[in-house]
């Protein structure tokens, strides 16, 4: 009965919702579409009412995720100018990102390897294209002297890995808030740009 219950109200979102959070705590590969059904408590086959396949809740995720944090940079950045102030921006709404969206972040940074082909390249091109834009951001620096860093590539780089391992470590129960953490690595960031005024 609980079944017949369960599955009038189960949704695509709930399906793609559970499924989210256990490939975040277990990986994509040791999920089992019977362990997502369970948590939905429904039969295994129902799912495809809902779904056509896991690797389809693994592409969902991954893109809505990707294409969220290119969203998140061009409205950050979008009208400055300055480079310190569009690094901020940028950096800032990705630290946000990681801290308010863990479960995404984990899953799109350990798992999106596992998509199969044209996805994957399509997926790993635009985390590419996030990095170039924050590189150019520090190039812009660097190029107007706001900015003193022999290497912006090595920059870009280390202020995107600094930012992805907040989905870690944060806790929303922790001695600091979302804003509180994304305002702290901001700093951070201008001072791996070598920005003078940190």
């Amino acid at each position: 009965m609980a079944a017949i219950d369960a599955r009038a109200t189960v949704t695509s979102e709930a399906v793609l919702d559970v499924a989210l959070t256990l490939f975040a705590q277990r990986g994509y590969h040791g999920t089992a579409l019977s362990q997502i059904a369970e948590e939905l408590g429904i039969r295994t086959p129902s799912l495809y009412n809902h779904m056509r396949s896991k690797h389809e809740l693994l592409y969902t995720i991954v893109d809505r995720t990707t294409a969220g944090v290119l969203d998140d940079f061009t409205k950050a950045t979008a009208g400055l100018t300055d480079p310190v102030e569009r690094l901020r921006a940028a950096t800032l709404a990705y630290a946000g990102r990681h801290a308010s969206h863990r479960r995404e972040a984990l899953v799109v940074n350990r798992d999106t390897a596992c998509l199969d082909e044209p996805h994957r390249t399509e997926m790993q091109d635009r985390r590419r294209a996030h990095e170039h834009a924050l590189r150019q951001v520090i190039i812009e620096g660097k190029n107007t002297g706001v900015f003193a860093v022999d290497s912006p590539a090595l920059a870009s780089f280390a202020i995107r890995e600094m930012c992805v391992s907040i989905a870690r470590w944060y806790r929303e129960d922790g001695p600091l808030d979302t804003e509180q953490v994304a305002r702290q690595y901001t700093q951070f960031a201008l001072q791996i740009a070598g920005y003078p005024g940190t």
